[in-house]
C-alpha cells in the first residue's frame, strides 16, 4: 500500500479508452481491471492533500507515430475523440492537472518528455514544472502501459532525482513481445524504482 503526503504525488498514466477499454484501438489486455485500484489510490491521495496528475496521449490525426504514417502503432488517442478520453470509470479529481503528450505528433511515452519521431529530439512537457511547483519529491505511478508510458515516466522521474514507486497491481503491459512487461519491471528496479 502506497503512502501519501504533501511531498508525494500520484501520477495516473494514460487511463484512456483506446488503452483501457477492451474495444480500444490499442487495448491493453486487462487494462480495465486496474480501475478499482487506481480509483482507490486517487481517493487515498485526495484524503492527504497529495498532488494528483493525469497524463493523456493526445495525438493529431496523422503523425509518424502511427503505422499508417510510417510508425509502429495503430491510430490511437486522437485528440477530441472518444478513444483519447479518460475511461468513464476513472475517477478524475477536480482541478487536478492533466499533462497531454504527443500533441504535435511526437512520440509521447514519458509524462516528462516527448520525442520527435523523425529526428529523435526530446523536449519536456509541463509535468516536471507542475511537480516542482508543488514541492513533490516522490511519485506513486499507476496506469498504462507498464512497458511503455509507465516505464518511461518512472525512469525519467529517477533521472530527475525523484523517488518513484510503481504499483504492480495498478499497471498492465502491452507485451508487444512476450515478456516486455517483466523486462520493464526489471529496468525500473535497476534504476531505483520501487515496484510494490
Amino acid at each position: 500500500m502506497a503512502t501519501y503526503d504533501l511531498r508525494t504525488a500520484l501520477v495516473v498514466v494514460d487511463v484512456q479508452n483506446d488503452f483501457a477499454d477492451p474495444g480500444g484501438s490499442l487495448s491493453v489486455s486487462g487494462g480495465e481491471t486496474i480501475l478499482p485500484l487506481v480509483n482507490a489510490e486517487i481517493g487515498r491521495a485526495l484524503a492527504t492533500g497529495a498532488l494528483i496528475v493525469y497524463t493523456q496521449d493526445w495525438h493529431p490525426p496523422s503523425t509518424p507515430h502511427f503505422a499508417k504514417d510510417g510508425g509502429v502503432w495503430p491510430v490511437h488517442c486522437v485528440r477530441d475523440t472518444r478513444g483519447a478520453e479518460f475511461h468513464p470509470a476513472l475517477r478524475v479529481a477536480e482541478a487536478a492537472p492533466v499533462v497531454r503528450k504527443g500533441t504535435g505528433g511526437e512520440d509521447g511515452y514519458s509524462g516528462f518528455t516527448v520525442a520527435d519521431p523523425v529526428s529523435g529530439k526530446h523536449s519536456t512537457t509541463e509535468l516536471g514544472g507542475i511537480l516542482a511547483g508543488r514541492g513533490a519529491e516522490r511519485l506513486v505511478i499507476v496506469g498504462l502501459a507498464t512497458d511503455y508510458c509507465v516505464r518511461d515516466t518512472a525512469l525519467d522521474a529517477r533521472s530527475l532525482g525523484l523517488g518513484a514507486v510503481v504499483l504492480r497491481d495498478g499497471v498492465r503491459a502491452v507485451d508487444l513481445k512476450p515478456g516486455d512487461g517483466d523486462a520493464a519491471f526489471e529496468a525500473m528496479r535497476a534504476a531505483g524504482v520501487a515496484v510494490e
